[in-house]
C-alpha cells in the first residue's frame, strides 16, 4: 500500500529501498462544473534543479515542448489536452541513475494552460493528487492529494524528489503561484 502523505512531509523514496531507480510521476486532477466555452488544459512539468533551487539553464525544464531531459533522466509522456478519463491525466519517468550530479532536486508542477485568457483558476480543479510509482514493478509507493486549498491561483508546486546523504526523498509542497507557467519559470530562473 503507497504511503500516503499530507502537505509538508518528506518521505524517504531510496533508503527504504535500494533497488528503486526509475519512478513514474503520475499527476491527475478534474475539473469541476465549468463553463466558460474553453477546455480546462492543465499542464505538468519538471525543473531540475541546482542546489540554489534554481535550473542550471532551459534545458532542465522538462515540458510538453521538451519532452526529454538532455541527459535521458526526466522524460515528460505527453500532453493531455482535456484531462478527460480515470488515473493519471500527464505522467513523467525518472531514471534516477541518470539524473546529472549537478541537479540536486526536481519539482513537479501543474499549470492551467492560457489560464487569464480562459479565466480558469485551481479554484475549478478538484481530486488534484501526485503519485509516485516504482516502474519497474507498477508498485505505487507514494501518493499526496492535493486537498481544495487553492482559488485564484493558475500554477502549483505539486511536489519534488530531493537528494539527501545520497538517497532520494519526496516532498509534498502543494504551494500555488499566480501568473501560470511564465511566473513558475522566473521563479526557477528559466528564460521566459
Amino acid at each position: 500500500m503507497a504511503v500516503s502523505l499530507r502537505k509538508g512531509q518528506k518521505v524517504d523514496l531510496t533508503k527504504g529501498n535500494p533497488s528503486l531507480k526509475k519512478i513514474l510521476i503520475g499527476l491527475g486532477w478534474d475539473v469541476n462544473k465549468y463553463d466558460g466555452g474553453f477546455d480546462f488544459d492543465l499542464d505538468a512539468a519538471a525543473f531540475l534543479l541546482n542546489d540554489s533551487g534554481k535550473v542550471n539553464g532551459d534545458e532542465d525544464f522538462v515540458f510538453y515542448n521538451n519532452l526529454k531531459h538532455v541527459s535521458g533522466s526526466v522524460e515528460h509522456m505527453g500532453d493531455n489536452l482535456t484531462g478527460e478519463g480515470e488515473g493519471d491525466d500527464e505522467e513523467i519517468k525518472v531514471d534516477l541513475e541518470k539524473v546529472p550530479a549537478n541537479i540536486s532536486k526536481i519539482d513537479f508542477t501543474v499549470t492551467i494552460y492560457d489560464a487569464e485568457t480562459r479565466k480558469q483558476t485551481f479554484g475549478q480543479v478538484s481530486n488534484a493528487y501526485i503519485r509516485v510509482v516504482d516502474d519497474t514493478t507498477g508498485k505505487e509507493l507514494i501518493r499526496y492529494d492535493l486537498g481544495e486549498d487553492f482559488s485564484v491561483e493558475t500554477a502549483v508546486v505539486v511536489g519534488e524528489i530531493y537528494r539527501h546523504n545520497g538517497e532520494w526523498k519526496f516532498n509534498a509542497i502543494g504551494s500555488g503561484f499566480s501568473g501560470g507557467l511564465a511566473a513558475l519559470g522566473r521563479n526557477f530562473g528559466v528564460n521566459v
